[in-house]
């Protein structure tokens, strides 16, 4: 995974860096790998997940079919250009 430092910022890298490394899931694994997991505790987890992709997909499948509402849209406010210095 890479992250460009602009103009020595590197909080903003950091930030960058972090919202990246949660998107694939490697905080979570990181968190899991921590300490052992018996195997079934695994095998739960693992189905708990798998029961949550499924209703998910089927969520998103009665949305597609005009079943159910689609979820509203969440509208972010526009921020302002920067006055140039």
């Amino acid at each position: 995974m890479q992250v460009l430092v602009r103009d020595n910022n590197v909080d903003q890298a950091l930030r960058v860096l972090k919202k990246k490394m949660q998107r694939e899931g490697i905080l979570r694994e990181m968190k899991q790998r921590k300490a052992y997991e018996k195997p079934s505790e695994k095998k739960a987890r693992e189905k708990a997940e798998a029961v949550r992709r499924a209703r998910k997909a089927a969520r998103k499948q009665m949305q597609r079919e005009g079943l159910l509402p689609a979820p509203k849209k969440v509208v972010k406010p526009t921020r302002a250009p920067r006055p140039a210095a």
